[in-house]
């Protein structure tokens, strides 16, 4: 017996608002059977030893302490600086302000 007949397709249809001819009822309806069938064969695999996961393959952070190193200097960094004024670099201007 199938799952989803052609009045339930057309009713979906009429409220999503999509227009279907006869064919495409018939077409929709085996199609959303397939479907569901396929739902419910998953829904039948025996899970009872299977513990839930959220990633099918174990994962751990790999972490490392936070050290406080010493920076570069503002000449260090401005040292490949293609252009560079007052110790920051200089772009091109965007915007139509001084």
């Amino acid at each position: 017996m199938s799952a989803i007949s052609r009045d339930q397709v057309a009713h979906l249809a009429n409220l999503a608002r999509i227009e279907m001819n006869d064919r495409e009822l018939d077409h929709m309806a085996a199609e959303l059977d397939v479907i569901v069938e396929a739902v419910r064969s998953v829904s039948e695999a025996p899970i009872q030893d299977v513990p839930p996961t959220s990633h099918p393959i174990a994962m751990s952070n790999v972490l490392r302490d936070d050290v406080v190193e010493d920076g570069l200097t503002s000449e260090e960094a401005l040292l490949n600086a293609p252009d560079a004024e007052d110790g920051q670099f200089k772009v091109p201007a965007i915007l139509n302000e001084d």
